[in-house]
């Protein structure tokens, strides 16, 4: 089997990733002093990695090979048959120009367990680590900026952006069988088939111990978003989960050619970057539910509200309350969070495409998602009323942040402009001059709501309510 013969891959700029990869893979093969270097590279992997899970081969005739034996890279290197190598090996189409080049010539662009890709010596390459290809290849600073170049160029000709997503409480949610409360017992009567993983959404993957959700409207979110960008899964979940979940939501391969990335491909635990996609970072939109994974992305980055549909869930967050399975009920699909971000996509697909059009050289979606973003409360002046710790300054709280974020603007301190007032107590002092001069009282749910579906929610669905008579919540004066 050869790298490049089994990949599904057919589109993008990856195909001159793919064509360095696997030609100069071939690259060198017939130098005898370095022949049997890469032949012991192979055995090792090959021995390294044999209690890995095995995935399907498929009938591709084997692509002529003399060197690293890529069937043994494929199917016994990290379990890659199926995973996330695909995302950059394509169907190599001419031999490499560059089998010929020398030792003392190769600028060592990458390596494979130490050894040159290119010419076979040894060598220390410092750059980007693929483990989602394989553990032991890394590529230089150079030559992924090159490929990365060539396959964003690709990508945007087909107007097209990047989409990274979260699985996890972002697309779905899944609970280990033994985490499961007696009121949930039901849903072992309302288990869709895993041979149909195009209509359901309920799955008992009773192989791993594990019962999954997949969000509402997911179908469909993918299925428009994919017209839009190229999509990546990336989660912090280990590889055979990643790619048991790509299956479910992409039981065809229509969507990520198994451009899969787990927590077992990351150069550093509990975070995530985007290295390994290969698009740049002013053309790749990111959907999590994790905000403080990605300190290098923050401004790339969609937080979406985390789906609780198990009581597991919610008791790992250390919510109290009943989660969506113990309710028996669920997000609404027309107006959850997947359709709400969706919204968003097109609107920020629509800017960069249309808007900025004349822009080629300058267009940075990054810039795009921050003005759609600055629209949501566009217009609304807010004042906080006990809702920040006294000695907390006011400016630096989330909340703060979160409403200057999505457009608003915040004081301090009531005036004519305010429009609304963000409290929990309706006999503040700032609550109560909202009340006399008909301007809205507001929880602080509101802000939050706003920030997760993207849009200005009817505050009547927010506001603050008395329990106590309008006189006596008069004398308060001295609470402020």
């Amino acid at each position: 089997m050869s790298l490049v013969a089994d990949s599904p891959v057919s589109s993008s700029g990856s195909d001159d990733f793919a064509e360095f990869l696997d030609g100069h893979l071939d690259a060198g093969s017939e130098n005898e002093d370095d022949g049997e270097a890469k032949r012991e590279v192979a055995s090792s992997s090959s021995s390294s990695s044999s209690s890995e899970e095995e995935f399907e081969d498929d009938d591709q005739p084997v692509s002529k090979r003399t060197k690293i034996p890529e069937a043994e890279i494929v199917q016994n290197g990290d379990g890659l048959e199926g995973s996330a190598s695909h995302v950059i090996v394509k169907q190599n189409l001419e031999t490499s120009s560059s089998a010929s080049v020398s030792k003392n010539e190769c600028a060592h662009p990458g390596s494979f367990g130490k050894l040159c890709v290119r010419c076979g010596a040894q060598v220390e390459v410092a750059g980007v680590s693929f483990g989602n290809i394989h553990k032991e290849i890394l590529f230089g600073n150079a030559e992924v900026a090159r490929w990365r170049d060539t396959d964003t160029k690709s990508v945007l000709c087909r107007r097209k952006l990047y989409l990274v997503l979260d699985l996890d409480h972002t697309l779905l949610n899944s609970t280990h069988l033994k985490h499961m409360v007696p009121e949930e017992d039901y849903l072992n009567n309302q288990i869709d088939s895993i041979q149909d993983c195009q209509n359901g959404s309920l799955f008992r993957l009773s192989f791993m111990n594990m019962m999954t959700k997949l969000r509402p409207y997911v179908h469909t979110f993918l299925k428009e978003a994919s017209q839009m960008f190229e999509m990546y899964i990336y989660t912090m979940g280990d590889k055979a989960y990643a790619l048991e979940m790509a299956k479910l939501l992409d039981p065809r391969n229509e969507y990520f050619h198994a451009k899969v990335i787990s927590r077992n491909d990351g150069a550093q635990r509990h975070q995530k970057s985007l290295d390994m996609v290969l698009g740049d970072e002013s053309a790749v939109l990111i959907l999590d539910d994790t905000e403080h994974v990605w300190p290098s992305h923050r401004d790339n980055l969609i937080l979406m509200e985390r789906y609780h549909f198990f009581a597991s869930s919610c008791q790992q967050f250390g919510f109290g309350c009943h989660s969506l399975s113990q309710l028996k009920s669920d997000e609404s699909e027309p107006e959850g969070a997947l359709a709400a971000v969706l919204s968003v996509l097109r609107r920020v697909h629509h800017i960069f495409f249309n808007e900025l059009a004349g822009q080629t050289g300058r267009r940075d979606v990054r810039q795009v998602l921050n003005t759609v973003r600055k629209d949501v409360l566009k217009g609304c002046r807010i004042v906080f009323s006990r809702v920040f710790p006294s000695k907390f300054p006011a400016e630096s709280h989330p909340l703060w942040k979160m409403a200057v974020n999505l457009g608003a603007t915040c004081a301090t301190e009531v005036d004519p402009t305010v429009t609304h007032v963000v409290a929990m107590d309706p006999g503040t002092k700032k609550s109560r001059w909202a009340l006399e001069k008909d301007k809205f009282l507001v929880l602080p749910r509101w802000i939050d709501g706003a920030n997760y579906l993207w849009q200005r929610l009817p505050e009547e669905n927010f506001l603050v309510k008395s329990n106590e008579p309008k006189a006596e919540a008069k004398v308060k004066d001295s609470v402020v």
